[in-house]
């Protein structure tokens, strides 16, 4: 059973903030929030360890419960990512991966019922061009983008091909962020706003820090309708926690730690890792289906 002090407080029903234009992401959000249950958002590197075993791994994430699916670009200075994500998007560069294969791995998590966002460092947009991104992840039936490095006040081009092609974009604010910036935030984005659980690189934690839970709060009261949490959740119990009071739990290193060994290198027996990930999506979203009960 939650505690009371984790008990989710629903937003306004019309807050103000949001674009009007219609979201992929919100629209599912909103019937999980009639069905009285946050998302469960998982993240995962587009081509680690190779492009066939990472789509595999998306079409098992959410044949386990995935509802919303963040996939990871690669990225070679991933300053925000802990040591789990940064080996998996070592390998994946390493193996060559590129960024016109990510609309594949959009189409197919489309395809298998889930909504497909990319999460991308801002430098990997602007090097592929914003307009002819932002183009082709409508064409392939993308949600939106998440993208951890951009700040409002310096995405004028993408708020502008985000409009014009109805794509979501999210953007994270920490417990550290203004008032006055978490507004700024939720009126510019769409979707939802990402709230860090506590200040640092990602990775998997043993506790969840409180401050999230009081971020919520303050991201709500800043005009933001759907607010999920991320970086830190890697069990039930602390799925079950944040989905007391978010509109969607995000779990991105406890599911790519699946697929790598004691060593930090990709597990030999593929087979056996997708098992893993399996048993560990489907546990998370036990955790989260109980978070309101």
């Amino acid at each position: 059973m939650v505690n009371q002090q984790w008990q989710w407080q629903k937003a306004p029903a019309q807050p103000k903030g949001f674009s009007r234009a219609a979201s992929p992401v919100a629209s599912t959000l909103q019937a999980l929030r009639q069905q009285g249950r946050p998302a469960f958002i998982g993240y995962f590197p587009y081509g680690f360890p190779d492009v066939p075993t990472s789509l595999e791994a998306m079409r098992v994430m959410v044949k386990s419960g995935v509802d919303i699916l963040e996939i990871g670009l690669p990225y070679s200075d991933p300053v925000m990512d802990g040591p789990v994500i940064q080996a998996a998007s070592k390998c994946a560069i390493d193996n060559g991966v590129k960024i016109d294969g990510v609309f594949d791995a959009v189409r197919q998590v489309q395809a298998d019922g889930a909504r497909a966002l990319v999460m991308s460092y801002w430098n990997l947009i602007m090097h592929h061009g914003v307009a002819d991104f932002a183009a082709r992840m409508a064409e392939a039936g993308g949600s939106g983008l998440v993208t951890p490095d951009l700040i409002v006040d310096e995405s004028g081009e993408w708020i502008e091909q985000s409009d014009r092609y109805g794509l979501d974009r999210v953007y994270l604010v920490s417990p550290d962020s203004t008032d006055a910036r978490l507004q700024i935030t939720s009126r510019a984005a769409r979707g939802f706003v990402y709230a860090t659980s506590r200040m640092g690189v990602t990775g998997e934690r043993t506790s969840m820090s409180n401050s999230a839970q009081n971020l919520v709060a303050r991201v709500r009261h800043a005009g933001a309708p759907y607010v999920c949490v991320g970086i830190g959740v890697s069990t039930a119990q602390q799925a079950s926690q944040v989905g007391a009071y978010a509109d969607g739990v995000i779990v991105g290193s406890a599911l790519v730690h699946c697929l790598l060994d004691d060593e930090g290198r990709p597990r030999k027996d593929r087979r056996k890792a997708l098992d893993s990930l399996a048993e560990v999506c489907s546990d998370l979203r036990w955790g989260i289906s109980q978070s309101r009960k």
